[in-house]
């Protein structure tokens, strides 16, 4: 027994050549250097002719690769896709009871906002980390607030998944999805997502797309509570248009202004939005390859059907990580997540804190499969040290 842990637990020979799989802030793009950043426009006012263009670009191109309907809108808002997501809820929920699905961290919080904060008339349709809640029990006359992919727990909705038929506006979190996944957007009515996920920019910058609904929403309904500046989207009962061609609410970061537009030009050189999924669902593949031959790990999302390609979960199985407690398989996991990072191979893939013990592993388009391939190895070999080390 022991010379068989020896023989598994040798080094792989070959290392990814990026260990960055962090599931937020992700990778850079392939090729990506600081040099990407020369032309930004520093030291200038946002709404000086040359960085408003740069902003109203950012927006152009975003609604360009990810196929908006020619009738929504979008903008650039503060607080990334929790301050986008955040600003949605507060200023358009209200007008209607809600349901909102909880299945994960993000959309939990969502949730707690939305009864304890907001204290509205409220559903909570749940499931456990790794599921979907019942979708059957959405009530089509209610709002709905739902997060297309949980980051946390390594599931997504899919595109039939909805209705159209629908009298409530669907508040749709998607900064996990976005770019990596079809959207449906004649079932949505709000969508948000952020830079620093799947095309790997940089943080602190939400993006906001409504439908014509959720603008009539908002010119029609005024919420029963405050509104601070950064959320507000209307002026005397009308859109506030200028957000969306780039003049921001708050001053942006011209510097993050750059890499987003380094990050979409380089995601319309790889063949735009079917390009950024074919990467996306080819790193899944292979992490599902690996895991249908691995005696110790599972997928934390049983359906194949709903795993994600970006937020990659998994469960450690082997009987001595199941025989420990809560605490003892966070620490087991936060050690093999340590051992990986120790040698230069893997960068942040623990589980989520509020996640069930296990790694997570970033599959979104700017991770190249070749560098998952040679990270699955790695996972073995951290695997069958730890094994070793509590069977001592």
């Amino acid at each position: 027994m022991s010379e068989t842990r020896t023989r598994v637990a040798a080094m792989p020979f070959v290392r990814p050549h990026n260990p960055d799989f962090s599931s937020g802030p992700c990778a850079k793009r392939p090729g990506w250097s600081l040099h990407a950043l020369a032309d930004a426009s520093l030291g200038r006012s946002h709404r000086a002719s040359v960085p408003k263009a740069k902003l109203a670009e950012v927006i152009d191109r975003s609604r360009a690769i990810l196929g908006l309907p020619a009738n929504w809108i979008l903008g650039i808002v503060p607080g990334s896709d929790t301050g986008a997501i955040e600003m949605a809820m507060w200023t358009m929920l209200g007008a209607r009871p809600v349901d909102v699905l909880a299945f994960e961290s993000f959309s939990e919080a969502w949730a707690t906002d939305i009864t304890k904060q907001l204290k509205l008339d409220a559903r909570v349709l749940r499931a456990p980390y790794g599921a979907l809640p019942d979708l059957a029990a959405i009530d089509p006359t209610h709002d709905v607030v739902l997060a297309w992919n949980g980051t946390t727990a390594g599931v997504r909705l899919r595109p039939t998944d909805l209705s159209t038929a629908r009298d409530g506006l669907v508040f749709c979190d998607a900064t996990s999805a976005a770019f990596a996944m079809e959207l449906p957007y004649e079932k949505l009515d709000i969508v948000t997502w952020s830079w620093q996920k799947v095309l790997g920019g940089e943080a602190a910058h939400g993006m906001l797309a409504l439908s014509p609904r959720a603008v009539e929403r908002l010119e029609t309904y005024k919420p029963a509570w405050p509104l601070p500046k950064v959320f507000r989207l209307t002026s005397g009962g009308k859109l506030a248009a200028g957000v969306f061609r780039g003049e921001t609410i708050n001053t942006p970061s011209m510097l993050c202004v750059e890499d987003a537009l380094d990050g979409l030009r380089w995601a319309e050189s790889v063949g735009g939005l079917p390009g950024l999924i074919a990467r996306s669902e080819a790193n899944l593949a292979a992490v599902a390859a690996w895991v249908g031959h691995s005696h110790w790990a599972a997928f934390l999302a049983s359906d194949p059907t709903t795993r994600s390609c970006t937020s990659i979960c998994l469960r450690i199985t082997s009987p001595w990580f199941t025989a420990l407690d809560s605490d003892g398989q966070a620490k087991a996991a936060k050690r093999m997540a340590s051992l990986l990072e120790k040698e230069g191979v893997a960068f942040d893939i623990a589980g989520h804190r509020d996640a069930p013990p296990g790694l997570r592993i970033w599959g979104g388009a700017t991770v190249e499969t070749v560098n998952i391939t040679a990270l699955l190895p790695w996972l073995d070999w951290a695997h069958a040290t730890l094994e070793t080390e509590y069977a001592a």
